[in-house]
């Protein structure tokens, strides 16, 4: 068992699957196909046969003594021009794990699981794979998705050999197994590791989402004949609301429980230099681990977009866009995390995840956690994505005895 090995196999498949501006493995796509062919040859050394589900994940098993079943989890699939661990580091991280046994039957059944489409690049639908076996898809809301050259998401997963009526299909694979824990290792793609100095993070959650767009309307005037108290702006409406926001994230925020508010989209017409705006759109992201507070954020959202609507003499609407609840991750997993991590690096900061993982669609129904490696400068989704060597190494050594631990705790029937 060696983290060394696992940076081998991550660098060997960078360099297939890259280019200098970086990773390339789009999911559906050539290079992507390439990778999983490439990580069957790493499965055949090791004397496992991989299999596909009806939604495109690659599943590989190893037997053991009992059916009880621990899954390790990650995805091959890449953005493009995207980062050299993001995804792949829990895949060849469990790879590794399982050859660890080789030749031999641990005491549980290990199952590593590479899903499908998990960034959702190329058509904009994250966490497609894993949804589907976890039964949330709704293959309806995937119909009319397209890429930007115009191909439709379902000729590509045609092209892929899915179906994509027979999606829903892939809950066998979690329906028929004894599956007691989902343990995922994933890059941080954050600063939170780094402020603190820490190589490795243990997950509690994946982070609930309330995202909304509010549409401001005034009344677009000349902007020089038009007097300050007279006017109908939409964008200060929308500006005020914007920076309110940040205030709520900051009044909510707690040590190890921090949230976010973020206003990433702005459209203002008529949108010219002479002209009073009329209306603005905003978006509006919040995330938060506890229900409670994200379901709080919004109501002060709502009160703070109201109060700036009235002030500014101009009207408001909401528009939902997405929601999902807050995830937590279970909380026998998240000890033996934090101990395996502890006995390699001496400490285990806790912290929530931001950006969702394949890991939240396994929440209810299995154990889970989730264990982060240091993003340097915070950057991920891009060629600079890094990790310091010793702060990986020490990381995949980490992730390596967690999967110890926790086939120790399945078989002796604590999990």
């Amino acid at each position: 068992m060696s983290a060394h090995d696992v940076i081998l196999n991550l660098r060997e498949l960078a360099s297939l699957t890259s280019t200098p501006d970086g990773a390339q493995r789009v999911a559906w796509g050539p290079m992507w196909r390439q990778a999983r062919e490439w990580f069957a040859g790493k499965l055949k050394e090791i004397g496992i046969q991989p299999t596909t589900d009806s939604a495109g994940n690659s599943w590989a098993t190893l037997p053991g003594q009992s059916p009880k079943t621990i899954l390790i989890g990650g995805h091959l699939d890449s953005v493009p021009n995207g980062g050299w661990l993001d995804g792949c580091l829990g895949v060849l991280s469990a790879y590794e794990a399982l050859r660890r046994y080789a030749g031999a039957r641990p005491a549980v059944t290990l199952k590593l699981v590479d899903w499908a489409d998990e960034e959702g690049a190329r058509f904009g639908r994250s966490l497609l794979g894993s949804s589907a076996a976890a039964g949330s898809l709704k293959v309806d809301d995937l119909r009319n998705l397209r890429d930007k050259e115009g191909t439709r998401l379902l000729d590509a997963l045609r092209e892929n050999g899915v179906e994509p009526d027979r999606m829903g299909d892939a809950q066998r694979e979690l329906k028929t197994i004894d599956a007691r824990a989902y343990l995922e290792l994933h890059i941080e793609q954050g600063p939170v590791l780094e402020s603190m100095n820490k190589p490795t993070g243990v997950v509690l959650g994946t982070f609930g989402v309330e995202r909304n767009i509010l549409r401001f309307t005034g009344q677009a005037a000349h902007s020089g004949s038009t007097p300050i108290p007279l006017r109908r702006d939409a964008f200060l409406a929308a500006a005020d609301t914007a920076l309110a926001c940040r205030e709520i994230a900051r009044r909510h925020s707690r040590p190890g429980a921090g949230v976010v508010c973020t206003c990433g989209v702005v459209k203002v017409e008529p949108g010219i230099v002479t002209a009073v705006p009329g209306i603005c759109e905003i978006s509006l992201d919040q995330r938060a681990l506890d229900p409670a507070v994200l379901a709080q954020m919004l109501a002060d959202a709502r009160d703070a977009a109201d109060r700036a609507a009235r002030e500014n003499n101009v009207s408001l609407e909401w528009k939902p866009l997405w929601r999902i609840e807050p995830r937590p991750f279970d909380a026998r997993l998240i000890d033996l995390c934090a101990e395996a991590v502890r006995e390699v690096t001496g400490d285990a900061p806790k912290l929530p995840s931001g950006p969702l993982h394949d890991a939240a669609e396994m929440v209810p129904h299995m154990p889970v956690v989730m264990m982060f490696a240091y993003s340097s400068n915070g950057l991920s989704h891009c060629k600079e994505e890094d990790t310091p060597a010793n702060y990986l190494e020490q990381t995949i050594e980490s992730f390596l005895r967690l999967v110890e631990k926790t086939a120790t705790a399945v078989a002796a029937g604590r999990l």
